[in-house]
């Protein structure tokens, strides 16, 4: 199989936002992109300080709903930082991770996206479980 590390398949044309973005930004670009993870980075250093999930997203904003109500929910929105709600602790792997390693990742674990890193811990790329039901699909039809 010629695609054999995780360089081969990831998405390199991000969506991210940086450590000043709302909660009411990321809801916007989740839905505006079609996207459920949103990676979040250092605006000066480019680093990777986490992910915010659609489902990390939608708990935050039913907690908010059901404390505030719905005619607050846009105003609390902008007010919640999404460094306050991503998951700071997640896995990162470098472009040159073997697929046979990402696999086991997706399949030991509930996450749905890892994340890819340099060794300055900048994000270069992402993969989902989309992306292996992608190239399954693909070699499948072969």
């Amino acid at each position: 199989m010629a695609t054999t590390c995780v360089g081969d398949i990831m998405i390199r044309n991000l969506q991210t936002l940086d450590q000043s973005a709302t909660l009411k930004d990321a809801h916007d670009m989740m839905r505006e992109k079609s996207i459920r993870h949103i990676p979040v980075v250092d605006a000066l250093s480019g680093k990777l300080m986490g992910v915010l999930t659609q489902k990390r997203m939608i708990a935050t904003i039913m907690g908010l709903l059901s404390d505030y109500g719905v005619s607050a929910l846009e105003r609390r929105e902008r007010q919640c930082r999404v460094v306050e709600i991503i998951d700071a602790d997640f896995e990162s792997v470098d472009l040159h991770a073997p697929l046979t390693e990402v696999v086991d990742f997706f399949l030991n674990n509930k996450h749905g996206c890892l994340t890819i890193v340099d060794d300055q811990q900048c994000l270069i790329g992402i993969v989902t479980s989309s992306d292996f039901v992608r190239l399954c699909a693909e070699l499948l039809k072969k």
